[in-house]
């Protein structure tokens, strides 16, 4: 017998049931062997896209660790200071960064334990300062004239400002500059610093003349001014030195006359990455530290870039005796010594002055006190009436 319509109606409803039913569980029930997680992106944190890091050197180095059987992939960013935010956050990657501002900003990390250092050393970047202000010849200068100069710097991230607070850390007079201003790159600040004489700027960079950054200073009328102290020479981490003293060219023979050289110090590029504890997973762990050991046993001729920068840098920059080095700090640490009693003479014959004016300024005060009293009382009578009794049949 067939069975009625609502009946027929009620099966087919069902069976659509349970196969909807059943697809579902195919979609939302895991597979009995799951699949293998996504892998881990290992990156080397760069600098910025047009930049030395980026362009130059993390490609020699990926590439190398790729003929080693590892995936880096090179990535842009805003600097040492993010390089190492971001490698504290992925242990396992890599980052470029200055000594310097590595070691300024360490202890903000794990109380100094976030990284570890794979090599230092094979390249340095340098100090410049640059001043329109023929006065300002030494650091000295700079220092001691700290509290009344304008410094303009890059971006509050970057390794020229990262490298500025450090030199305020290891050096009193400096620490006392108030004026600092930060802008877009380190080309705005060069600009803004040579448009006064109470402006400098301090930046960070690969000392290669061919760098439209030094023939500016050279077009807009600036001078290059050593960064060289005692201070600065004798910084050291763990017995190893911050700086060192080094003759670098910043325009050759195409651009000026005869071209131009300056001692000015320089600090280590610093290859780092995450700590050897802070790796849980075995396989990931046993991974890292391959790649260290990589990195560490490769040779220096390995690591040069092949635009030819590194080669570049190395050929024009060389390191100095300690006897010119001597007497480098000599010529610094004398500018400060002349200049930091005239400053302070002349502040108190400012202070004198103004405590000389006081009185002046007082009796001003209070002169001007009485005579707005005596104005003021004078215009009340114009324009308030009279209150007096007007007399009966007067001419109006």
């Amino acid at each position: 017998m067939r069975a009625p319509p609502w009946a027929r109606r009620l099966s087919f409803v069902l069976a659509s049931f349970i196969q909807a039913s059943f697809l579902v569980g195919l979609v939302t029930t895991p597979p009995l062997r799951a699949e293998p997680q996504a892998k881990h992106t290992k990156r080397i944190h760069t600098g910025g896209e047009k930049g030395a890091y980026h362009m130059s050197f993390c490609p020699t180095l990926s590439h190398a660790l790729e003929k080693a059987g590892q995936s880096y992939t090179c990535t842009p960013s805003a600097g040492s200071l993010d390089n190492m935010k971001r490698v504290a956050a992925s242990p396992r990657d890599i980052g470029f960064a200055q000594l310097d501002v590595l070691t300024l900003a360490r202890p903000e990390f794990a109380n100094g334990r976030a990284f570890s250092t794979i090599r230092s050393g094979d390249v340095h970047e340098c100090l410049f300062a640059v001043a329109r202000n023929p006065e300002l010849k030494t650091f000295g200068d700079i220092a001691a004239r700290a509290e009344e100069l304008r410094f303009i710097l890059p971006d509050e991230n970057s390794g020229s400002s990262g490298t500025f607070r450090y030199l305020q850390s290891i050096d009193m007079d400096l620490a006392h500059a108030v004026s600092v201003r930060h802008t877009a790159n380190v080309d705005e600040a060069i600009r803004l610093a040579l448009s006064a004489d109470d402006t400098v700027s301090v930046f960070v960079q690969f000392p290669d003349p061919d760098n439209p950054r030094f023939q500016l200073v050279n077009r807009l009328g600036g001078h290059f001014i050593p960064v060289i102290d005692r201070n600065i020479l004798s910084a050291s981490i763990d017995g190893r030195s911050v700086y060192f003293a080094k003759e670098t060219e910043v325009m050759d023979a195409r651009w000026t006359e005869k071209g131009t050289k300056v001692i000015t110090a320089c600090t280590p590029l610093v290859i780092f990455t995450g700590a050897q504890q802070r790796i849980s997973d075995a396989k990931a762990a046993k991974a890292h530290a391959a790649m260290v050991k990589q990195i560490r046993d490769m040779p220096a001729d390995k690591l040069k870039s092949g635009d030819g920068l590194l080669s570049s840098v190395l050929k024009r920059t060389k390191e100095l005796s300690a006897a010119a080095v001597g007497k480098l700090i000599d010529v610094s640490e004398a500018a400060r010594e002349k200049t930091k009693p005239l400053l302070e003479k002349a502040q108190e014959a400012t202070s004198k002055a103004l405590e000389g004016s006081k009185p002046h300024v007082e009796k001003a005060k209070n002169t001007g006190h009485e005579t707005l009293k005596k104005a003021q009382e004078t215009v009340k009578e114009l324009i308030e009436p009279s209150h007096e009794p007007t007399n009966a049949g007067a001419a109006h």
